[in-house]
């Protein structure tokens, strides 16, 4: 039979090159949105589309309902995907801002997993896969709300497998570096919601460097790989017998890890304010 997938998070970057790489490699894709205008346009290219909102609890609840009800209540992979940032100093991020990024990268991803783990107990196997980053292994100035997303989809994610190591259901973590994507562009409109930069004790910081990399593109980071190389690590985690632990993406990962592993917290933290 032909494997299932529920992936959130594609109307771009990562989330639609994984709906369609994985439709290539023969599997059914459930590609879904936050938005019904992106839904309606994956389903134009083929894809079964259901809205899911990780922010609503309704749609997270109907957009898995949809997808079981397409395969008779089965699911073999769940991909825990869309996320957004909201750069800003700490001291400069209200509380209801790390209310509304946890609600999207955290608390929805958390109910979601909840409901499809029911569904691959009884199907007596299943993979979860959760979209992490190099920010869930090391912090980096201006990126608290989001490196405290991470952090906490890795602490939670690696006691989750804990508890489920003696079922056949996987539990995954992919920690990707610099992705080309739309991230960028889509956590301005949650600064500028959120974020007082006129009036922050920082603000020359914040003229000389976050204003510009937010609002001027200036094309690839350096190391930044395309989605795709993301997309082989989720084949690979979801297809491998045995698939590993963390999958880390882009050269930074890698140098990431191994730094945390081998040097103290003070030298890391004096190369990372030097980024």
């Amino acid at each position: 039979m032909q494997k299932t997938i529920l992936i959130t998070g594609c109307s771009s970057g990562i989330g639609l090159d994984a709906a369609h790489g994985m439709r290539a490699r023969g599997w059914r894709v459930f590609a879904s949105c936050r938005q019904q205008r992106d839904c309606d346009r994956l389903r134009a290219q083929g894809f079964e589309s259901p809205r899911i909102d990780y922010t609503d609890a309704d749609s997270i609840a109907a957009g898995l309902a949809e997808v079981l009800e397409a395969t008779q209540g089965t699911l073999d992979a769940l991909f825990n995907n869309g996320a957004h940032g909201l750069p800003g100093a700490v001291e400069d991020l209200p509380t209801d801002g790390l209310r509304h990024i946890f609600e999207t990268n955290f608390f929805g991803w958390h109910e979601l997993t909840r409901q499809v783990i029911p569904v691959m107990r009884a199907q007596g196997h299943g993979r979860i896969v959760q979209n992490s980053s190099v920010l869930g292994l090391v912090a980096y100035p201006w990126r608290g709300a989001y490196v405290a997303t991470k952090y906490a989809v890795e602490g939670l994610t690696d006691t989750l497998r804990l508890e489920l190591a003696d079922t056949d259901i996987k539990v995954v973590l992919i920690e990707p570096g610099p992705i080309t994507s739309k991230i960028r562009e889509n956590s301005i409109p949650v600064f500028e919601r959120f974020i007082n930069w006129q009036g922050s004790a920082l603000r020359d910081r914040y003229e000389a460097s976050l204003l510009k990399r937010l609002y001027e593109s200036s094309g690839p980071d350096r190391f930044e790989l395309p989605a795709s190389a993301v997309t082989d690590k989720l084949a690979h985690a979801v297809e491998s017998k045995r698939p590993r632990a963390r999958y880390y993406v882009t050269t930074p990962t890698y140098i990431a890890g191994y730094l945390r592993r081998i040097l103290p917290t003070r030298t890391i933290d004096r190369i990372l304010s030097d980024v």
